[in-house]
């Protein structure tokens, strides 16, 4: 099967469902799961799986890349409020802190290569220290950069942690 999307708003949900039936991502299955729920028999069938897919940017980047529907791949954006100064900055005490569920299933998983985001603060970097030690842990290389959103098109000013992992 080609593309598993992990997306706990109803309305993200749909959205991906809309992307999908367009064949403006890969094609696959959204699941409105939290994502503690999913486990890693329910991804072992998946060439792409897409944690906290949100609105599909992951898949439709990666297309816009090159990188083929069939090509393994992960991709996690896991909530940036608990690490933003938007959001109430309880970082890792925060109940959406899913990096953990996420580590679990990468690494029971073990996909070939990971990619993530997440926000570029001060707590974001503190976030981004676990996720790489853990990774690394799990026989990964992991590296990643600090770029503004709107130097990648988006229409606003905010730092990105971009990140990847390969096994």
């Amino acid at each position: 099967m080609a593309a598993y999307y992990s997306e706990f708003d109803p309305k993200a949900a749909a959205w991906l469902r809309e992307l999908i039936k367009r064949g403006l991502i890969a094609d696959g299955e959204v699941d409105e799961r939290d994502l503690w729920d999913v486990t890693p028999d329910d991804l072992r069938a998946f060439t792409q799986v897409h944690l906290c897919a949100g609105i599909g940017v992951w898949s439709y980047a990666l297309r816009n890349a090159g990188w083929p529907d069939d090509r393994p791949v992960w991709t996690a954006s896991f909530p940036c409020q608990p690490f933003s100064a938007a959001g109430k900055r309880n970082g890792f005490a925060d109940e959406r802190h899913l990096w953990p569920a996420g580590h679990f299933l990468i690494e029971e998983c073990r996909p070939p290569v990971v990619f993530g985001e997440q926000v570029a603060s001060k707590d974001g970097l503190a976030w981004l220290d676990l996720v790489q030690t853990d990774l690394e842990g799990s026989g990964y290389a992991c590296g990643a950069v600090d770029l503004c959103a709107a130097g990648l098109g988006a229409p606003h000013i905010r730092q990105r942690l971009y990140w990847t992992a390969e096994r």
